[in-house]
C-alpha cells in the first residue's frame, strides 16, 4: 500500500517516471553464499508497449491477479486525483485479456484500498487486509468466484492491525507473513489520524485455507522483520523472500527461502541489486523476477533482476519504461507484464522471450 506516511518525504526526494512507452534507460539461517556471480549465456528477453493510455485512471499498489484467462486490477491509490479517488484509495475492478483494452467490471463491496494481499486460490480471487488510509486497520478477508460478485469471508484475522504484509499461495493455502503496524510518524503525517501508535514490525508467518481460521506457524522467522513485498515469489516447491523493508527505515538486500514456512534458508545475504522496499517480485520463465522500487540509495527505479536458484542473478539491461514503485504485475500468456505504479502513468508493457 501506500500508507499516508509515504506521501511526505516521497514528493520529497524521490524521482517520478514520466510512463511514456519511450526509451527511458537512463531455517535456519544459514547463508549458502555471500556473492552473487551471474550465470553466462542467458537467454534473451524483449519489452513491448502494449499502450500508452490504458482505460483505467492512474494508480498504484492495485491488485494485479490472473483469473479466468484474464488479468484483475483491484482497488489502487492516487490522492492526487481527488475527484476519482475521494478518499485517497478506490476500490474498482478492472480486467483485460490483452492488455490494451480494459474493462470495468465494478466497484468492490470492500472499503477503498490498496498494497493488501491479493491471490488466487481454490478457484476465487481475495483481497486480504489493506492499510489504514481510511483512519482505521482493514483486518477483513474478501473473495469473489467471478469477479464482480464480492463476499466478506471474515471481518478480523488473528494477525490484525498490520500492513505491508506479503501474502502469496503455496501448499495449497494462503500465506501472509511480515509487515508492520503503523508509526508515529503517519500520526504526524495524517490528517485526524486516531489509531494507537507502534512501532510494531513482524517475522512472523501465518498461513489459512478458508481465510477465516488462521494458522501461526512461526512466530519469528530467521529473517529481519519487514513487509513492503509486491507479488509473490514460489519457485521449486518454495516461498522465497526477495529484499523487502520497514517504512523508510529498513531496506533489504538478502534472500530467503523455505518449504514449510518454520525452517528457513538464506541463501545470499547481499544480492547484487539495491536494498529496497515497494518493489514487486514474479516467478516467469522459471525464474524469480525483482523488479522497480524505492532503493537505498536511488530512490524510484526501473531496474529488472533474474535467477534461476536464488543465488545468482543477472539485470536485464535496458529498461523502455519509467522508473516506479508499487506497481501492478502479472505473469499472463508467456509473459511478464508491467502495469501502471507510483509515476501515475496508465502504461502496460510485457516482456517476452526471444
Amino acid at each position: 500500500m501506500k500508507q499516508p506516511m509515504k506521501k511526505l518525504p516521497r514528493m520529497l526526494n524521490l524521482a517520478i517516471g514520466i510512463g511514456a512507452c519511450v526509451s527511458n534507460n537512463s531455517a535456519d539461517g544459514q547463508d549458502k553464499s555471500s556473492s552473487a556471480i551471474p550465470r553466462p549465456e542467458s537467454p534473451g528477453y524483449e519489452w513491448t508497449c502494449v499502450t500508452n493510455k490504458a482505460a483505467f485512471l492512474p494508480r498504484d499498489g492495485a491488485g494485479a491477479l490472473v483469473f479466468k484467462n484474464r488479468m484483475w486490477l483491484l482497488g489502487g491509490w492516487n490522492p492526487a486525483d481527488k475527484k476519482n479517488y475521494p478518499n485517497d484509495c478506490n476500490n474498482e475492478i478492472w480486467s483485460s485479456a490483452d492488455g490494451a483494452t480494459w474493462k470495468f467490471e465494478t466497484r468492490a463491496l470492500w472499503e477503498e484500498r490498496h498494497t493488501a494481499g491479493y491471490v488466487v486460490y481454490r478457484d476465487k480471487m481475495w483481497v486480504i487486509g489493506g492499510d489504514p488510509i481510511q483512519n482505521h486497520y482493514q483486518n477483513d478477508v474478501w473473495n469473489t468466484a467471478d469477479g464482480t460478485n464480492w463476499v466478506r469471508v471474515a471481518d478480523d484475522v488473528p494477525w490484525r492491525n498490520r500492513i505491508l504484509h506479503y501474502t502469496l499461495v503455496h501448499d495449497d493455502k494462503i500465506w501472509v507473513m511480515g509487515g508492520q503496524a503503523v508509526t508515529s510518524r503517519v500520526r504526524r503525517d495524517v490528517r485526524g489520524w486516531k489509531l494507537p501508535v507502534s512501532e510494531t514490525y513482524y517475522n512472523d508467518v501465518w498461513n489459512t485455507t478458508d481465510g477465516v481460521n488462521w494458522t501461526r506457524v512461526t512466530e519469528h522467522a530467521p529473517w529481519s522483520p519487514r513487509g513492503q513485498i509486491g507479488g509473490s515469489g514460489v519457485l521449486n516447491n518454495r516461498m522465497w523472500i526477495l529484499g523487502g523493508g520497514t517504512y523508510y527505515t529498513d531496506y533489504f538486500t538478502d534472500v530467503w527461502s523455505s518449504r514449510d514456512g518454520k525452517s528457513w534458508e538464506r541463501h545470499i545475504e547481499k544480492a547484487p541489486w539495491r536494498p529496497r522496499q515497494y518493489h514487486d517480485v514474479a516467478v516467469f520463465d522459471g525464474k524469480l523476477w525483482l523488479m522497480e522500487g524505492i532503493c537505498n540509495p536511488g530512490g524510484n527505479a526501473n531496474d529488472i533482476w533474474f535467477s534461476a536458484d536464488g543465488e545468482h542473478w543477472e539485470e536485464l539491461p535496458g529498461t523502455p519504461w519509467a522508473k516506479r514503485h508499487a506497481a501492478s504485475v502479472f505473469v499472463y500468456k508467456n509473459a511478464l507484464w508491467m502495469v501502471a505504479g507510483n509515476h501515475m502513468g496508465q502504461d502496460v508493457w510485457k516482456l517476452v522471450r526471444k
